[in-house]
């Protein structure tokens, strides 16, 4: 079963422990904190759209990718029910071309672990040299090894991720956070980063 199929059938089946449906506070936070003022932004391994939502309705002008077919038809109605303007694009974030201007700021809430482990940390990182240009931001939201759980994101340690984006970044924060699961029970311990392209 290749990526696509993979992804597309957990979405089928409904086995998507991480789309709790409810816009993350901790992406509300940093912005807030950074004073990052609306842009355009690019979220990559977008799901069921919640968060694409939210940062359109903070103003944002936002393109958002996903791989798999049923989260991007169920993104775009919840964009449309949420009376929003979102570009989604079904794809692989590995395979975003070049744009004609790059991202003020890229969003990534559970991909860059995901992509990390499947394909290669190379893989991402390409990605985003393509997507940015110095000074461009960068939100990642991570799973985090210091909590030992039998289910939940793959983990990565602070100096994984320092080592990782810091070939193309400066890490401006980086702390750990709980992921909000549905219902708001507190989710799987994550890692919130934020980083400025050099």
């Amino acid at each position: 079963m290749d990526r696509t199929q993979h992804w597309n059938q957990r979405y089928e089946t409904g086995s998507t422990p991480w789309d709790s449906g409810l816009p993350s506070d901790e992406l509300r936070r940093v912005i807030e904190e950074a004073n990052i003022q609306p842009c355009r932004v690019l979220e990559l391994g977008c799901g069921t759209g919640t968060n694409a939502v939210l940062l359109a309705q903070l103003g944002f002008k936002v393109t958002a990718v996903d791989l798999s077919p049923l989260a991007i038809e169920l993104a775009t109605q919840k964009a449309s029910q949420a009376g929003v303007e979102v570009t989604f694009i079904c794809g692989d974030v590995c395979s975003i071309e070049k744009p004609s201007d790059p991202f003020p700021l890229v969003f990534d809430r559970g991909c860059f672990h995901c992509i990390r482990r499947d394909v290669g940390v190379d893989a991402i990182l390409e990605t985003l040299e393509r997507v940015t240009a110095a000074g461009s931001r960068l939100i990642v939201f991570t799973g985090n090894a210091n909590e030992k759980r039998e289910h939940g994101p793959p983990g990565l340690f602070e100096e994984d991720i320092r080592t990782d984006l810091g070939r193309l970044f400066e890490i401006n924060q980086l702390r750990p956070f709980h992921f909000e699961d549905a219902g708001g029970v507190q989710g799987p311990l994550g890692w919130s980063c934020l980083a400025t392209r050099r």
